[in-house]
């Protein structure tokens, strides 16, 4: 059963082909999806053996996210996986997350940094955003998931097909769990490791953007 590794990549030069060589012994498809990067990211992806997809311009992770599932639906994928570009997420934790899709026993399976033991190399202010973003999540869509906005998770056919991601930038981990509300698919969370490092940390989300995800997802439906 085909699997692909769906990466949204925005000017991630300086790690996108660690990240990429510590994917390929999967012996996954990948997809990368260049969102309009100024850097080298295309030249670095289209070194390795991926399906490489460039946007003109950039429009944000939700979009380039959507690009990469519209190509593995093309692709007749049977699973998708999340992988974030920035080095955070460990590929290890893939395998686990394809068992309860393989056993049919979920139709989305979300990756959680909290079900196992407290994170290291979190920030308070971090943890605050990530507390408060699981309780607007549940107020928006009913569901209280403990990792609100984790960016690795897996789906197989049925979720692939049923979710099409229209806001564009980081509100579509809301706008998940919205569609999976709206169309009874069946869900779970999964222990999964993340490495926190100085660039990660940079690339990650501010207070600012999670009030304009916010704003997005309460007056942009």
């Amino acid at each position: 059963m085909s699997t692909y590794i769906i990466i949204p990549a925005f000017n991630e030069s300086p790690g996108l082909a660690a990240v990429l060589e510590s994917l390929l012994p999967l012996n996954y498809g990948i997809i990368v999806i260049d969102d309009g990067s100024a850097d080298e990211t295309h030249k670095i992806a289209g070194a390795f053996p991926v399906l490489l997809i460039r946007h003109e311009l950039n429009l944000g992770q939700g979009a380039a996210l959507e690009t990469g599932m519209e190509a593995a639906r093309k692709l007749n994928a049977d699973f998708v996986i999340h992988f974030d570009a920035d080095g955070q997420h460990n590929p290890s934790d893939i395998a686990q997350l394809l068992v309860p899709l393989q056993k049919d026993e979920a139709d989305i399976v979300f990756g959680s940094r909290f079900l196992e033991k407290k994170p290291s190399g979190l920030n308070f202010s971090k943890k605050i955003i990530l507390k408060a973003g699981r309780w607007i999540n549940y107020l928006i869509t009913g569901i209280l998931l403990t990792d609100a906005h984790n960016g690795l998770r897996a789906f197989n056919k049925k979720a692939l097909h049923s979710i099409h991601f229209h806001q564009s930038g980081m509100a579509h981990a809301s706008e998940i769990l919205y569609e999976v509300r709206r169309k009874s698919l069946r869900y779970l969370e999964m222990p999964v490791h993340i490495s926190y490092t100085d660039y990660s940390k940079h690339k990650g989300q501010g207070l600012l953007n999670s009030v304009n995800i916010l704003f997005h997802l309460l007056f942009k439906k």
